[in-house]
């Protein structure tokens, strides 16, 4: 029988990222495309380490920090008497950062196509900087937002490297849908691994045709 856990376990943690995600990444790629200082350009080389960076490098100083000595860990023990390291809450931080780029690159690409013409435009009808941004700049970057969203989920859903180092293999608790496929792999029982992959392949080919599909369709919508 297949265990439909890691399925649960796969599709909070990747909800619950895509949803920090937007928060924290429309003012960072805000920022990102109206600054002009050399110091934009090392922020954004941050944000994009982990297009780069091997996952299990990543995952080891995310380890390191979420540890109960590190700066993260120690501070939230501090807070809360619990640990971040092998529990939801420490997935829920790994993911974040390492699905970072995906939020922040498509915003900051539709912020910077959005241009300074309409921002300028509404600033001679005396609208200030929040209602030029809710009444001009969000509805001109819906299909960033669309992007930002559905890249950062499916991103989370496939991530393995990571989550296995902040994470481990805790049935119930970590252990996520890619953890699981390697697992089962592991004890030679591929049947199972064979539908987690099958799931997971037509999972990331829905989304693929689902976001070229919305994206063409907000093309020809606009003016």
């Amino acid at each position: 029988m297949i265990d439909l856990a890691p399925l649960w376990i796969t599709l909070r943690l990747a909800g619950t990222t895509a949803l920090i995600l937007l928060v924290l990444a429309t003012p960072l790629a805000w920022w990102l495309a109206r600054s002009r200082n050399r110091f934009s350009t090392f922020i954004e080389a941050v944000v994009a380490l982990p297009l780069v960076l091997p996952p299990t490098v990543l995952g080891y100083y995310l380890l390191v920090a979420l540890a109960p000595q590190g700066v993260l860990g120690s501070g939230w023990h501090w807070l809360t008497g619990g640990r971040l390291a092998f529990t939801f809450m420490g997935l829920v931080i790994g993911s974040v950062v390492y699905s970072l780029p995906f939020a922040v690159q498509p915003l900051q690409t539709a912020f910077e196509g959005v241009g300074s013409g309409p921002l300028q435009a509404a600033a001679t009808l005396r609208a200030g900087p929040l209602d030029r941004f809710i009444h001009v700049v969000l509805p001109l970057a819906r299909r960033g937002f669309l992007s930002a969203l559905v890249l950062s989920f499916a991103h989370t859903v496939g991530e393995f490297g990571v989550v296995l180092m902040i994470g481990g293999n805790i049935p119930g608790v970590t252990q996520v849908l890619s953890v699981a496929i390697y697992d089962h792999v592991e004890a030679l029982d591929y049947h199972t691994a064979n539908v987690y992959s099958i799931g997971l392949l037509a999972f990331a080919f829905a989304v693929m045709w689902l976001l070229y599909t919305l994206n063409r369709r907000h093309a020809r919508w606009q003016p």
